[in-house]
């Protein structure tokens, strides 16, 4: 009867014994039966030996850590920049430096054409990277605070902080 487990995963000892029949229960854990699009991810014979029963989901960080987990927080500009996209985008991109109300110190874009942000004006940031500027993953909120809107802007205007134009 050892023989048969001599060369294979499961040996009798503590965990397995080769005269229970332990063989359904192990199979019905590392295999499930498979549903229609199942996440389920199957749990190995040393993570069952552990005691392990199902494996957990990691919970993903957060994408904008510097707000704890607020939409918005105000900030003062500490410096404005243009900043040059990565490869193969050529542009000059707004952004700003920014001291959060927690202390932190981020890089923000600035969205739309034109802006009036200088040294030491208030914004609101919220979370948005942009894709082309590493390490800028916050985006400042068009015309809150000092920011004004876009000027001229027609379309898509809850974006930049432009009112309704009046009909005359």
């Amino acid at each position: 009867m050892l023989r048969l487990f001599s060369g294979s995963l499961l040996k009798p000892g503590r965990f397995f014994s080769p005269f229970k029949s332990a063989t359904p229960s192990i199979m019905s854990r590392i295999s499930p039966l498979p549903t229609a699009f199942s996440q389920q991810r199957f749990v190995t014979i040393n993570q069952i030996n552990r005691g392990q029963e199902f494996i957990t989901k990691k919970k993903r960080g957060s994408k904008a850590p510097d707000l704890q987990r607020n939409p918005i927080k105000k900030g003062v500009i500490l410096r404005v920049m243009i900043l040059k996209p990565k490869k193969p985008n050529s542009a000059q991109r707004k952004a700003a430096r920014v001291r959060l109300t927690n202390g932190r110190v981020v890089s923000a874009y600035i969205p739309g054409i034109g802006h009036n942000a200088q040294e030491h004006s208030v914004v609101y940031v919220r979370g948005g990277r942009v894709q082309d500027l590493p390490g800028v993953k916050y985006h400042l909120i068009r015309g809150a605070m000092d920011l004004a809107g876009v000027a001229n802007r027609k379309t898509a205007r809850s974006k930049y902080g432009v009112k309704k134009p009046s009909k005359e």
